[in-house]
């Protein structure tokens, strides 16, 4: 009874609901008419303020987001296979540039190999296996065990003259295309060769040094003897294996050569002291492929900034820690305008006069 009762109720109200609405007044639908609109209005009031809320909230949340990016830390390996003056200075640059970039978010460990491609290899595992960000890669050999101990973590070099020839590469066209890139140190090597005829006119026979384990500077040694020959000069090429058998080796070519040229070997680079004891007092000029070799025991360079060069590798390393580019897609890149310049204690020791456009090289402080 009780259910039929409300039954009845539910209907009558119904039906009454019904009659007002088929005998409303226009002004009653004017009513109803102006409570919809409001009721749209209030609507739409109601979506623009969620649409605001939410791209206030997305906004706040990119922000978020990217300040946790710049907050993040990163570890970062430097493998360098020797220490002498143009490495450090290229590990020094690519330091500052990070520290100067994320300060205390970045922690650098540095490892020189001692001159040794096999402790090279052993810090590379050391830095794969801790799974380091980056892995800066000084000198050829340094490169070289980078490579081979990882095919996923960005590898930058420094202080690399031909990555062709470094990675066994035919044909290179400037891009390596995996996990390794960065910076060469190559200086005109056309040029360093015509020096001789600047500088040393009465030099006929010239003998080239290196140490045969580095293969950037058998590439150099090749160009260069090439350049020299065209130009109606003879040379003579001298080898050593490491640093051991070099003041011999040095002793041999400056017996048989008038002046003698250095690439930027990184063997001969540690022992320049040792090539000058042996060269000065025999009163053979050098002629070297880089400023720190100069330094030691040349008379003349066509060099690069090798500070300058860490700076631009480190600038890379920068883009790729950041996630703006890949470093499968950045090419190699080269230190641009190298500068004539002669070391004047030396030269004046051996009564040589460099010709306008050589810069002095600056002593150290």
């Amino acid at each position: 009874m009780k259910n039929l009762k409300k039954f009845l109720a539910i209907g009558l109200t119904a039906a009454m609901t019904m009659g007002l609405a088929a005998c409303g007044s226009s002004s009653s639908n004017t009513a109803a008419s102006t409570a919809a609109d409001s009721t749209a209005a209030s609507s739409a009031e109601t979506t623009a303020a969620s649409a605001d809320s939410e791209a206030a909230s997305s906004a706040s949340s990119t922000a978020d987001t990217t300040a946790a990016a710049s907050d993040q830390k990163f570890t970062v390996g430097i493998v360098q296979l020797v220490q002498h003056v143009a490495l450090d200075a290229a590990s020094q640059g690519f330091e500052d540039v990070l520290t100067d970039t994320y300060g205390d978010n970045v922690t650098i460990d540095y490892q020189n190999a001692a001159g040794d491609s096999a402790t090279c290899a052993t810090i590379v595992n050391t830095f794969v296996s801790n799974n380091y960000d980056l892995i800066l890669a000084n000198a050829t050999p340094a490169l070289q065990a980078a490579a081979a101990a990882t095919n996923t973590i960005p590898i930058l070099g420094t202080a690399i003259t031909e990555y062709g020839v470094a990675l066994g590469i035919d044909n290179f066209n400037g891009t390596v295309g995996t996990n390794v890139s960065g910076t060469s140190d190559l200086a005109p090597l056309d040029q360093q060769a015509a020096m001789f005829a600047e500088i040393l006119p009465d030099a006929k026979t010239i003998g080239i040094l290196y140490c045969s384990a580095e293969p950037n500077s058998v590439y150099q040694a090749d160009v260069v003897k090439e350049a020299l020959e065209k130009a109606g000069d003879t040379v003579n090429i001298y080898t050593f294996t490491d640093s051991n058998d070099v003041a011999n080796v040095t002793q041999t070519a400056v017996s048989e050569c008038d002046a003698l040229y250095i690439p930027t070997d990184n063997t001969a680079a540690s022992c320049a002291e040792n090539i000058d004891n042996v060269a000065r007092p025999a009163g053979v000029p050098i002629i070297c492929g880089e400023e720190g070799l100069c330094k030691g025991c040349g008379i003349a360079t066509l060099s690069i900034d090798y500070y300058e060069l860490g700076k631009t590798t480190g600038n890379m390393a920068v883009e790729i820690l950041n996630g703006t580019k890949k470093v499968s897609e950045m090419p190699i890149e080269y230190y641009e305008n190298p500068v004539r310049e002669y070391d004047a204690d030396r030269c004046e020791a051996l009564g040589i006069t460099p010709p306008d456009g050589y810069t002095a090289i600056a002593e150290d402080e």
